[in-house]
């Protein structure tokens, strides 16, 4: 079992930046691929960045590729999201998760894009772009 905890969010102008962190409670937080999703009023939740359990490999929606950098530090048991150059369409609620290793053929066959490969969701974190 994984307890995951997000933070970080808040209201920020267009253009500004926000680094969200998740951390984890429970099993080796190093035996997780990691992701981030989010989830804007009225959509469905979609994909964001993903991160694999050594933190080698990570994916990108092309929505947020350039703006955003996922990252983990396994000691801290965290992974974090620095999002620059923020835009009024990236406003939503961000969840990160978490997906088991022994999972890693179909995340990686995904590039961690997919939500139901993930085991383990926190609560979510509101972020909110004013133009």
């Amino acid at each position: 079992q994984v307890q995951l905890v997000e933070s970080g969010g808040g209201l920020v102008q267009a253009g500004g930046s926000l680094r969200l962190s998740c951390v984890a409670s429970g099993r080796a937080f190093s035996l997780y691929f990691m992701g981030w999703f989010r989830q804007a009023p009225g959509k469905e939740r979609e994909f964001v960045a993903a991160i694999s359990w050594s933190g080698g490999t990570t994916y990108y929606a092309d929505s947020v590729k350039g703006r955003f950098t996922i990252s983990r530090d396994n000691a801290k048991s965290t992974v974090y999201l620095q999002m620059n150059n923020l835009k009024p369409e990236d406003t939503a609620v961000y969840y990160c998760a978490a997906d088991d290793y022994l999972n890693g053929s179909s995340w990686i066959k995904n590039g961690g894009a997919e939500k139901n490969d993930y085991d383990y969701w926190g609560q979510g974190t509101q972020v909110t772009v004013s133009s």
